[in-house]
């Protein structure tokens, strides 16, 4: 099993995170033995980011690694161990506030002999502002959450 930055690097949705992990020199530490719990920004949530602003984070390796560091939970969490969370300290010091929603989606479905209602539901779970769109990425040293935002200390 590759550990996180090894499963990072073959990600090609990943390539902005790693860049911005190797600026800050962060690459040993993220492969070491851990465990570790990292929220991980795709590309396209570090593209929401206007282009001067990213270029001076990552020229600022003391704001870049505040930034890095803020994704990065000490311990293994799993999915369904986040979802009954409220908050978790960072690897940087401060707290990531988790916020479980429950959302529940009603359908109608109309066939010649009777109506039908279809109800799903489902949870959604905000990293601060950030969306969990794929999780238990697990890797020898922990586990990776993709989310579609940078999160800010």
């Amino acid at each position: 099993m590759k550990n996180i930055i090894e499963t990072a690097v073959d990600n090609s949705n990943f390539s902005t995170l790693v860049t911005a992990i190797k600026k800050a020199e962060l690459v040993d530490t993220l492969s070491g033995t851990g465990p570790f719990t990292v929220f991980a920004p795709t590309n396209a949530a570090f593209a929401k980011i206007p282009m001067a602003t990213l270029d001076a984070v990552l020229a600022d390796k003391a704001k870049l690694t505040s930034i890095l560091t803020y994704h990065v939970v000490a311990g293994k969490v799993m999915l369904k161990d986040v979802e009954k969370m409220t908050e978790a300290k960072t690897v940087e010091g401060s707290d990531i506030k988790i916020d479980t929603h429950n959302h529940v989606t009603v359908s109608e479905m109309e066939t010649p002999v009777v109506s039908e209602v279809e109800v799903k539901a489902f949870e959604h779970i905000l990293i601060n502002d950030a969306s969990i769109t794929s999780a238990d990425i697990e890797c020898s040293n922990g586990v990776i959450h993709v989310i579609d935002t940078v999160l800010m200390p």
